[in-house]
């Protein structure tokens, strides 16, 4: 068997940590095989037998790759699903390097999709989801020592409910493996593109795609180019805005949907009924919204009542429009069955507007649908930092699942302060986050010569971007690639009096969707471990 050949399949549980050192360093043990005879060729030599070839080719194998069984949980407005996998990693071709990507990924199995367990007073009930969880497990024939990393996603209307927090709770005795994200609706769009495979497609076929996220709560745009998103937004229409009990009646109503009832000229009233004539005329004006918000016609009116960002900047035309989400598997007729809400009828005028060709692109199905927001889940690497950086206080380490916020500005000769504080506030925007209201990493890449003024001035743009950080003390941790950590470090401490436990690391590769655990500072080295959390979506697999 080849070193980069996958292993055969043999039982498809359990966790396979196969990571060891470089072969260029790794002792082979275990491995027993006896000198032969000295005969024609002049010089001791081994003759293996079959099982010792084996051996050592599973040592060589096992030095290069790793195997993870993860687990992605999704917990929507309307549904909540989750996906067992086997990821395999690599270790990159590059001599001694150190770094693993992922080469394949195979699903194990795959839940039903369970319709969001609600209580009375719109909270989520968690020992439903608890029970729903566990029997999973049982269904996938694994256990949760078994599973070696993982995602809880919780979006859309989930995250309003008020007992949010104890849903991510759930996994609070496997938080060491377990990344757990609060979805709003920026990177919600940004999650439901990657994971559809619209953005991998983008790339691909150098088209420029639009991906519609229809969930229950909330529509998720987002427009990707070449591989890259360009725009991304959301609008509060879903096929689970209003549901209904089982003798027909209406059972719960979000705010939204009176919204476009009152656009209508129809009322909701909970216990009440909706004839199929009023059914009709709410589900048309829903199909307005989105077909002007596809289109990218300005929002007004209703559009900008529910408006949940600004809208899409649509500066490159779209040859193809995608569809994910719960009410993409009934465009794309995957699901048939009711679930006592709009999700069907949403979902057959949407296909009446794109055969009418009022939404006028062609249709590429990625046939992701509903598991789309992540496919995956996490995906460990371990990196070691440089020694060039600067921990201001010991006791602040270890931190654990920190979300990465990546700048994507380029760092010139001359760098700006403002153009750096307008850089972390839109990076945070994407991503949802508030500032000053959770501890996260911000990462960036670091061109050119570390001349004094080119960081004070990055030094002063990050002490402009994080305000609340820095009043409140809070840790300030700064991940880059560049040798440059403690020059800056000391600068915000001794130049800018910045008071915050301050982090700040180098020889660091890092990127969006990321989350890290720092450990504790390595003497007499100076360095400190870092474990790399990646979500993965479709198609992410190493680059061809």
């Amino acid at each position: 068997m080849s070193p980069l050949e996958p292993r055969p399949p043999g039982k498809e549980i359990g966790p396979r940590f196969l990571a060891f050192p470089h072969p260029a360093t790794a002792p082979v043990r275990n491995i027993s095989i006896r000198p032969l005879r000295f005969h024609e060729l002049g010089f001791d030599h081994l003759h293996p037998t079959e099982e010792q070839k084996k051996q050592l080719s599973d040592t060589i194998w096992s030095a290069d790759n790793i195997e993870l069984t993860t687990v992605g949980v999704d917990i929507g407005s309307s549904t909540s699903h989750l996906m067992f996998a086997r990821v395999h990693l690599q270790r990159l071709s590059e001599a001694l390097s150190s770094r693993f990507v992922v080469v394949d990924r195979k699903i194990l199995w795959k839940s039903p999709i369970l319709l969001t367990p609600y209580r009375s007073g719109n909270t989520i009930d968690p020992e439903s989801l608890q029970r729903f969880i566990s029997d999973a497990y049982v269904a996938a024939e694994l256990k949760p020592q078994e599973i070696d990393s993982g995602a809880v996603i919780l979006t859309g209307e989930a995250l309003k409910r008020r007992n949010a927090r104890a849903i991510a709770d759930l996994f609070a005795d496997q938080s060491g493996k377990f990344v757990c994200a609060s979805a709003g609706h920026h990177l919600e769009a940004i999650m439901a593109a990657h994971g559809s495979g619209a953005v991998a497609y983008s790339q691909r076929e150098h088209k420029t795609v639009l991906n519609v996220d229809i969930g229950g709560g909330t529509t998720k745009l987002a427009v990707a180019h070449g591989g890259q998103l360009r725009s991304h937004a959301a609008i509060a229409v879903g096929g689970r805005l209003v549901a209904f009990a089982p003798d027909g009646t209406l059972a719960r109503i979000e705010e939204p949907a009176r919204q476009l009832a009152q656009a209508a000229g129809i009322e909701l009233e909970l216990g009440g009924s909706l004839s199929s004539a009023d059914r009709a005329k709410l589900v048309a004006v829903m199909i307005d919204v989105l077909v002007r918000t596809i289109t990218g016609e300005p929002w007004q009116g209703l559009s900008a009542e529910l408006a949940l960002t600004a809208p899409l900047e649509q500066a490159l035309p779209v040859d193809i429009v995608t569809f994910s989400g719960g009410v993409a598997e009934f465009i794309f007729k995957r699901e048939q069955a009711e679930h006592a809400d709009l999700g069907s009828e949403l979902a057959a005028g949407i296909v009446a507007a794109l055969q009418d060709k009022r939404i006028p692109y062609p249709v590429f199905d990625p046939g992701h649908g509903i598991r789309a927001t992540v496919i995956g889940a996490s995906q460990f690497s371990v990196q070691v930092s440089g020694n060039t950086i600067l921990i201001a206080n010991k006791q602040s380490l270890p931190l654990r699942n920190v979300p990465v916020i990546h700048l994507d500005t380029e760092l010139g000769n001359i760098i700006s302060s403002e153009a750096i504080s307008t850089a972390i506030a839109e990076a945070l925007e994407t991503f949802d986050v508030i500032e000053g209201e959770q501890t996260i990493a911000l990462a960036f890449r670091w061109q050119g010569d570390p001349l004094h003024a080119r960081l004070f001035a990055l030094a002063r743009g990050i002490c402009m971007g994080l305000p609340e950080t820095i009043a409140t003390k809070a840790p300030l941790i700064l991940l880059m690639d560049g040798d440059i950590a403690r020059t800056l470090g000391e600068i915000l401490r001794q130049e800018l009096d910045v008071r915050s436990d301050i982090i700040s690391i180098d020889g660091i590769q890092l990127k969006q969707f990321d989350y890290v655990d720092i450990g504790e500072l390595i003497e007499p080295t100076h360095v400190v471990p870092l474990i790399i959390k990646s979500l993965l979506f479709s198609g992410e697999t190493a680059p061809a």
